[in-house]
């Protein structure tokens, strides 16, 4: 038994062959169409160009006297606490506070705020303006490093030019570089402010303690004095040695021994330790305060910034190839469909 409409189901592939060769003219008319209007698009597009950045920690030149003047107060904090673990290193502390700064939302922005390059955008409209401003802030991406993948910390900053995206980028890091040179001088001042008023304590302490220590002794020496003048010794009564003799029978040293021994303490004065001499010689150096400087290098870089060579969008080559073929498969569409209506 035959069944007629099998051959209406088969594929007719030199028929379809034939029908797109009559139709070559849509084709190639649909693929050059879409191939100006891609092009056309590109040329109305903003152009976007990207450089990146990659940095790590400074050198101790880079940091200038604020290397050595953290050094000091870290040296005190670590005599201080007597701890075995040393602390992070005034170049990673240093190179951690610029990170903070070029990853900051707000360094983004008040760089953005204070540049040519956004002013001459702007266009007056509120809502216009504030919708640049987050896209230029998203422009700027920080990436932090990945031990593990051996990557150091990178941004990468995107422009309408690739001369813009150099300049800018350079210009970003310093900024970033400035403000964490600024938050690290706040920080040396009120830790050096902070540390003077605690030596002026520690100080006024151990000299109330060496007061007190003589007063005391002073005050031994004269009452013993005073029993040995009553008692009228004027040789010594005793052989035991005068430090192992209690305040109570010192005046068995005898008047002379004892005259001898107030007229000491009094030219003397009071004694103190080696701290105390350590501590008003580190005062003496906090008195004069610090030395700062305002601008200092917080990185240093492993890839300097570059005008890019490739543009990242618009595509234009791509987008020409993708709208032809979408073209051409159009004008296939339309070569069919008059096929079948004839």
């Amino acid at each position: 038994m035959t069944h007629p409409d099998v051959n209406h189901n088969e594929l007719d592939i030199r028929g379809l062959c034939c029908t797109l060769w009559q139709g070559k003219k849509w084709i190639a008319g649909s693929a050059l169409v879409f191939v100006l209007l891609a092009w056309l698009s590109s040329l109305l597009m903003t152009p976007k160009w990207s450089t990146t950045a990659v940095t790590d920690r400074p050198t101790v030149n880079m940091l200038s006297s604020y290397y050595s003047q953290q050094q000091f107060l870290d040296n005190l904090d670590y005599r201080a606490s007597q701890s075995a673990v040393l602390p992070p290193s005034v170049m990673d502390e240093a190179y951690q506070e610029f990170v903070m700064q070029l990853s900051a939302y707000d360094t983004r922005r008040e760089f953005w705020l204070q540049t040519d390059y956004f002013k001459q955008r702007q266009s007056g409209n509120v809502g216009e303006d504030a919708a640049l401003l987050d896209e230029l802030i998203a422009n700027i991406q920080y990436q932090p490093a990945d031990a593990v993948k051996n990557l150091n910390d990178s941004v990468r900053l995107v422009a309408e030019t690739a001369k813009e995206a150099n300049t800018l980028l350079r210009q970003y890091v310093a900024f970033a570089s400035q403000r964490a040179a600024t938050h690290l001088n706040e920080e040396l001042t009120g830790a050096w402010a902070a540390k003077t008023t605690q030596l002026k304590a520690q100080v006024k302490r151990q000299e109330a303690v060496a007061k007190a220590i003589y007063d005391r002794q002073v005050n031994s020496v004269q009452q013993a004095l005073k029993i040995a003048q009553q008692q009228g010794f004027e040789q010594a009564k005793t052989d035991t040695p005068s430090e192992q003799l209690p305040d109570s029978e010192l005046f068995m040293l005898g008047r002379p021994l004892l005259q001898a021994r107030l007229e000491n303490l009094q030219a003397s004065g009071p004694s103190y330790d080696l701290d105390y001499d350590q501590n008003r010689a580190m005062l003496a150096t906090l008195n004069v305060g610090p030395t700062l400087v305002k601008t200092f290098q917080t990185y240093r870089y492993l890839r300097t910034p570059e005008e890019p060579v490739k543009r990242d969008s618009p595509r234009r080559l791509f987008l020409m190839i993708m709208w032809g073929a979408v073209g051409a498969l159009t004008g296939a569409g339309i070569a069919l469909a008059r096929r079948k209506r004839k």
